[in-house]
């Protein structure tokens, strides 16, 4: 068994650097939401977590909806993989007999 050089630590593994991002409000959603994230945070860069953050407390809903369906399809994508890798593995062993 191979020794990991840099293993990452968990906080490392949770976080996403993505959400750190300030937002480029280049659309009229974005800018709506970077002004009212802004204003409600009292902060000029609004970053993704923020947003989300906001959007979590006011209106749940949308964040539980795509929490869920993002949920759904890592799921199936997990079931998928894991017949599509029990199909190759037979597939192997009966050619090695």
């Amino acid at each position: 068994m191979s020794k990991i050089e840099n293993p990452l630590t968990e906080h490392e593994l949770h976080t996403s650097p993505l959400l750190a991002m300030p937002v480029d409000p280049n659309s009229e959603l974005k800018t709506y939401l970077v002004e009212y994230v802004g204003a409600k945070l009292d902060n000029e860069e609004v970053t993704v977590h923020m947003i989300t953050e906001v959007l979590a407390t006011e209106f749940p809903e949308f964040v539980f909806a795509m929490a869920e369906e993002n949920f759904l399809r890592g799921y199936k994508q997990g079931l998928d993989d894991a017949t599509l890798l029990t199909t190759k593995t037979e597939a192997v062993n009966v050619g090695s007999d």
